[in-house]
């Protein structure tokens, strides 16, 4: 699996950020919700989407090593990271 190319964006609801990755069946959207960015990637809690979107960039390999693991173990069309999932590592 691999991460693709398209940008990632605060969600529409602005309560994380959506980023695309390449999985066996075919791309697959992704969410991290902002709690976990915030808990586990030290985003401020009034952060803006410019800030929400730096701290993605900056941790975004752990994200895509979480997501990568969730999507062996849970094959799914889309994909979302909470707390819960960085708490595990």
């Amino acid at each position: 699996m691999e991460a693709l190319d398209f940008e990632p964006q605060i969600s529409t609801n602005r309560r994380g950020v959506t980023f695309v990755l390449a999985g066996k069946h075919g791309a697959v959207e992704c969410v991290i919700v902002r709690a976990a960015l915030e808990a586990f990637f030290w985003l401020p809690l009034d952060a803006d989407d410019a800030k929400m979107l730096k701290t993605f960039h900056n941790g975004a390999n752990r994200i895509h090593a979480v997501a990568y693991r969730k999507l062996l173990a849970h094959p799914a069309a889309r994909l979302e990271l909470t707390t819960t999932d960085f708490s595990r590592n």
